[in-house]
């Protein structure tokens, strides 16, 4: 089978020196699913980045069908036959499905949109590749597998022969997966190439015919898939074996500490993310929340830590009232927050890492008139870069520079360091290696067991069950399941949970 894509020598050197990518040389065979992998900070991300046009390589080249290509942007990778659908959607919500589909590309009548001709296109293309899709729908109506659909389509759309997927299913459901997998293997027999990029190495073996492994910017290999077991994968990943084993001590819970009671919330849409949501959190216990994306456990969190204000209810933390609380205050009474942006609600990106470290007790290195103690704060920040692994050139070091495991390592850093009861943890692991997944659900596991209240949200189903004691599950922002026998439930069982396709009894409900 011919190479559809070759690199050769690619190397991307940032300024300053960082050396991202070095003399990476791999293909891509035409006609197959061939899996990216590496740990955070490999240059998985950079590489794909120059192959679609928006990173200009240093040094080396790139042949496209056998053809030396040089990209000034996505754009001549578009026109060549890329496409690639990012792991946080390119969609805008406002807008129809047809409308995202076609736009920048649509025809129209004189100076106005044909939206006949949008319509048709995308319902053409939609069965043309057996993506079904609501042509009508606006994007902001539509579930996380539908927005993924339309990611693809319109990458389709616009010749796509070979597609990029960066973490595509780090949001879905087991059957959503599944349903995904069914698609892409069916773009396979249709003659089109794929590039997977993702932690999931359980799904690189069920899907994909060859895989690449990223270490430190170099190519440690391309391999056929059944050549390598998971373990091996791992271990050509990061350096040593992983294991990802949730070994939790027994604990007696014994108090509420925080509380929430009749929650509802309606967003500027009109549209009620939240109705009458009830539920406990306990001591010495991790509190899971499943659900699909948009079915209001972010609105939860946020309700929780003060971003939003609820329509009513309340929030009752260690027996007192902080619905009306401001953020401050709520953070200084023992409420830590892990988001689930790392870079928009995380950190300040361009600080250093020292200064996000210390940005929730920067006033612990005040002196007498008021101003900061840089040694003490140097100290401060190198005990916990060691502690927590954090993989930087200096604690000066602008915290944008660090791996995506790297940043939310800081941030866990941060947040597991202060003297708080509860830590509300959005998306641990998402978009981080198998490395730093052991690390911090390692972390998270060691602050329960020091009697810390977890109240954790997660995609990632296995992760979910094997921190959690409780889960409970939301479907249209309602709660529909609660789950304490861990040990008998599977993925698959919390997926039809979070569907809408199973649902506990009021009686098991009132119980959450």
């Amino acid at each position: 089978m011919a190479n559809i894509l070759e690199v050769k020598d690619l190397t991307k050197v940032y300024p300053g020196g960082i050396l991202a990518n070095y003399n990476i040389n791999f293909s891509i065979k035409e006609g197959e699913i061939h899996a990216l992998v590496g740990e955070n900070g490999s240059g998985k991300t950079t590489l794909m980045k120059m192959l679609f046009g928006i990173e200009e390589i240093t040094n080396g080249e790139i042949y496209y069908k056998g053809k030396k290509v040089a990209f000034e942007s996505s754009k001549d990778a578009i026109k060549l036959g890329i496409g690639m659908v990012h792991q946080h959607f390119m969609l805008v919500p406002s807008l129809t499905v047809a409308e995202n589909l076609t736009l920048g590309i649509e025809k129209k009548k004189g100076v106005f949109i044909d939206m006949k001709s949008c319509i048709s296109a995308a319902e053409d293309i939609s069965s043309k590749y057996n993506l079904r899709i609501d042509q009508y729908k606006r994007v902001r109506d539509i579930s996380v597998s539908m927005k993924q659909k339309l990611e693809i389509l319109k990458a389709l759309y616009r010749g796509a022969e070979l597609l990029i997927l960066d973490e595509p299913t780090a949001v879905l459901t087991p059957q959503e997966t599944e349903e995904l997998f069914e698609q892409l293997l069916n773009l396979k027999k249709l003659g089109h190439t794929i590039i997977f990029i993702s932690h999931k190495l359980d799904e690189i073996k069920h899907l994909c015919d060859r895989l690449t492994i990223l270490k430190s910017g170099k190519c440690m290999g391309t391999y056929d898939v059944d050549e390598l077991s998971q373990e091996e994968i791992s271990k050509l990943m990061v350096g040593r074996d992983v294991v990802l084993n949730y070994n939790k001590e027994d604990t007696n819970p014994t108090k509420n500490v925080l509380e929430i009671k009749n929650l509802t919330y309606t967003d500027k849409f009109g549209i009620k993310k939240l109705n009458n949501i009830s539920f406990n959190l306990k001591n010495s216990e991790v509190l899971g929340i499943a659900g699909i994306e948009g079915n209001g456990q972010n609105e939860i969190v946020s309700i929780i830590t003060g971003l939003l204000d609820a329509d009513s209810g309340t929030v009752i933390f260690t027996d007192q009232d902080i619905t009306k609380i401001d953020i401050g205050k709520r953070r200084k009474l023992g409420i830590s927050h892990v988001p689930e942006d790392r870079m928009m609600h995380g950190c300040a990106e361009g600080l250093s890492v020292s200064d996000n470290l210390i940005s929730n007790v920067y006033k612990q290195f005040t002196n007498k008139i008021n101003l900061l103690d840089f040694n003490e704060i140097n100290e401060y920040s190198l005990k916990l870069i060691k502690k927590y692994d954090i993989k930087c050139s200096s604690p000066k070091q602008a915290i944008k520079g660090l791996s995506g495991g790297n940043i939310q390592k800081a941030i866990v850093a941060r947040e597991f360091s202060v003297d708080t009861e509860v830590i509300i943890i959005n998306q641990p692991t998402r978009g981080v290696d198998v490395g730093a997944m052991e690390f911090i659900n390692d972390k998270i596991l060691n602050m329960r067991n020091l009697g810390k209240s977890i109240l954790l949200v997660s995609a990632n189903l296995t992760e979910l069950l094997g921190l959690s004691d409780r889960i409970i599950v939301l479907n249209k922002g309602k709660i529909v399941g609660q789950i304490k026998d861990l040990k008998n439930v599977t993925e698959e069982e919390l997926g039809l949970y979070m569907l809408g396709l199973k649902k506990d009894s009021e009686d098991q409900l009132k119980e959450a």
